[in-house]
């Protein structure tokens, strides 16, 4: 009699844990309620489809119910690469693989769209139009981002199953006044010039990002980003930098050669001249990196 209370009480157990487990998980509804502005933020910041942002997030973190996502706060299952910030390490494609660690989900939002922009192999997406959610997908699994061969149709699935196709239309909400910044100048157009070298650039000013540029001249975020070799740590403009509209020339136009100034790098070489980081590479093999602080007196092939 004892044993079959027992039995019973265990039984009862569990079945209220089960209960417990299931009301605590998040329903995708649930899950693309809380997260579908997010997206939408993120394809005006960096022309990634919020579709395909959505639609990810919710494979990847099980609608915010995976390990991953509650003990890391990583919604898009991103490794660790060269990652410098916290880790953790869990079973995936291998035992004990390396994952990023998040302070936040919204972290791992925007670390996402960072790592779609800043990594070459992903470049060709952003050729795309941003409501074309088929070639998105499909892009994404051929660029490697999943070794599931069914991932590209599982992306499709779920966006077509819950309209996520209709957040690629939507727009984020309009700042407040207050949270902009009071200069008007900022709201003025910029002025367009022409680099000795054959390619338009404005001039950054204070409080300038390169959302506002790209808005104002009606370019993808990711021209920018591309046109500028621009620093995935980077997004804040500063006062007097040059951001190019067009790309930069192969080859120097005007100079054979640049002497380095003390704290110089490459990228800031770049910059300067008018001329693409990687041509720059190719052309000074002896520098190795684009943030290499090159010896003050020496001489940057141009030409």
């Amino acid at each position: 009699m004892k044993r079959t209370l027992l039995f019973s009480s265990c039984l009862a157990f569990f079945q209220v844990a089960a209960a417990e487990n299931l009301e605590s998980q998040i329903s995708r509804k649930a899950y693309l309620e809380q997260w579908r502005q997010t997206a939408v933020t993120q394809q005006r910041d960096y022309a990634i489809p919020a579709s395909i942002t959505m639609a990810q997030a919710i494979l990847e973190s099980g609608s915010g119910n995976s390990e991953l996502a509650k003990k890391a706060n990583n919604h898009f299952g991103i490794k660790c690469h060269d990652w410098k910030g916290a880790t953790i390490y869990m079973d995936d494609d291998a035992k004990g693989e390396c994952f990023r660690v998040y302070n936040s989900a919204e972290e791992s939002f925007k670390d996402h769209s960072v790592f779609l922009t800043s990594k070459s192999r992903y470049a060709a997406l952003f050729q795309l139009p941003i409501n074309d959610y088929h070639s998105w997908a499909k892009g994404l699994k051929e660029a490697g981002y999943a070794t599931n061969p069914q991932y590209a149709d599982l992306l499709i699935a779920t966006i077509d199953e819950l309209k996520l196709y209709e957040l690629d239309g939507s727009t984020v909400t309009e700042l407040k006044p207050q949270s902009i910044a009071s200069s008007s100048v900022l709201f003025s157009p910029h002025k367009v010039s022409v680099h000795e070298n054959k390619v338009k650039y404005v001039v950054a000013r204070k409080g300038d990002t390169y959302v506002r540029i790209a808005k104002e001249f009606d370019m993808g975020l990711w021209q920018l980003y591309r046109y500028n070799d621009r620093d995935p740590k980077k997004d804040c403009l500063l006062e007097g930098d040059i951001i190019y509209l067009q790309p930069k020339r192969k080859r120097s136009k005007i100079h054979e050669t640049y002497t380095v100034k003390a704290g110089t790098t490459l990228i800031q070489i770049s910059q300067k001249e008018a001329v693409s980081l990687k041509s720059l590479l190719k052309l000074n093999k002896d520098i190795t990196s684009e943030f290499q602080i090159i010896k003050s007196g020496s001489k940057v092939t141009l030409h």
